[in-house]
């Protein structure tokens, strides 16, 4: 394998296939990037077998001004070779794999020799059938990401609640994510008429979002038994599915509510931060939510033994029902409403000791986030 590249091409390319590989994997060929030339182009590949991700650079795009002078395939150390090609001079990289799994990597007057793992061990790819893919706008696609992923759990003690739950039927894509003490859930349209019901790790999603390019507009999805590809550009992203099956949430969402605040999202997000910088101090970490309809007040308490106490009313647009008093882990409710932005929110509540939800006034059966309070005494 011999040929030369355009540098800054090959350095986004093979930074766009590192979020797939892990320093702390037990298979030691998986440490590994794998470069494989054919006389089309250049396929550069890696994963932790959770994810993996493959680019192609073409040899017909005069802009990778790829020069190829003979084909062949590598695997070399991800983390090495990445610091040693993005540090070299010049515009043009050259590669020169030799007989005994040497590389030469070489640009203007710098040269590096590495030593190579031979591509014949290398872990083939996932098979997804890629004849009717579902397409997805590449922002709704991250929106939905980031509004969900919020909710995943980080407890491997139930690995199911690591992922994303995604549903699709009746044209409408369903992403709902729960921790057992928080849940998000995102409806929006889209164009098929398959159903599928599968479960995604949230890292892998929070990698893909990370690793979709800007000049992306569009990402579609094949799904398979047990993996799911997503494929943009020239990329390919590849993620293992998870096993089992996922919770009924629906049934957790109330249907009904006994008190309603409506608040601008920020300025709520800005009183919570303020109470919660006492709250992390105290080892619950809980602040309490007081809804007096009657005075027309709402006040936010937080404190800590240690350190003190912070009591603030908090501005609000309007309130019906029942006086309520909540506490709650200020932490779960800053994550929801910073996904909000600047959007006016209904908070509704049942009671006290009942879970409470947050959705945007402007599409509440579009996307609804629910947080479970906490019991004080």
């Amino acid at each position: 394998m011999k040929f030369s590249i355009d540098k800054n091409i090959f350095v986004n390319n093979v930074n766009t296939v590192l979020r797939a590989i892990s320093s702390k994997t037990t298979i030691p060929i998986l440490s590994g990037i794998y470069l494989n030339l054919k006389d089309d182009g250049l396929t550069i590949s890696g994963s932790d077998a959770d994810i993996s991700i493959t680019t192609f650079i073409a040899k017909d795009n005069a802009d990778n001004n790829l020069t190829i002078e003979s084909t062949g395939a590598i695997v070399l150390p991800a983390r090495f070779f990445n610091e040693i090609i993005k540090k070299l001079p010049g515009d043009t990289l050259n590669i020169n794999l030799l007989d005994n799994l040497q590389t030469i990597i070489s640009a203007g007057k710098s040269e590096f020799t590495i030593n190579g793992i031979d591509a014949v061990n290398y872990p083939h790819l996932p098979e997804v059938a890629t004849q009717n893919p579902i397409v997805l706008d590449k922002d709704l696609l991250k929106e939905v990401v980031d509004q969900t992923v919020i909710a995943v759990s980080n407890q491997e003690s139930r690995p199911i609640l690591t992922g994303v739950n995604l549903v699709i039927k009746d044209s409408q894509l369903k992403a709902v994510a729960t921790d057992s003490h928080r849940l998000s859930q995102r409806i929006v349209p889209i164009a098929s008429s398959e159903e599928y019901d599968f479960i995604i790790p949230g890292k892998s999603l929070l990698e893909l979002t990370r690793t979709i390019a800007d000049d992306v507009s569009e990402v579609k999805m094949s799904i398979s038994e047990n993996q799911v590809l997503f494929s943009f550009g020239d990329t390919l992203f590849y993620s293992r599915l998870l096993e089992g099956n996922y919770p009924e949430t629906d049934r957790l969402i109330p249907e009904s509510s006994n008190t309603t605040v409506t608040f601008e999202a920020t300025e709520l997000l800005a009183s919570i931060e303020r109470a919660s910088l006492l709250s992390h101090e105290s080892r619950n970490n809980v602040v309490k939510l007081q809804i007096n309809s009657n005075e027309n007040q709402v006040v936010i308490y937080g404190n800590s033994p240690e350190v003190g106490t912070v009591e603030e009313s908090v501005n609000f647009k309007n309130i019906n029902g029942e006086d309520l008093e909540i506490s709650f882990n200020p932490d779960y409710l800053k994550d929801a409403l910073k996904v909000l932005g600047a959007a006016d929110i209904e908070i509704k509540f049942t009671s006290p000791l009942h879970p409470f939800t947050i959705e945007p006034s402007a599409e509440s059966d579009k996307f609804i986030q629910l947080i479970t309070p906490v019991r004080t005494y």
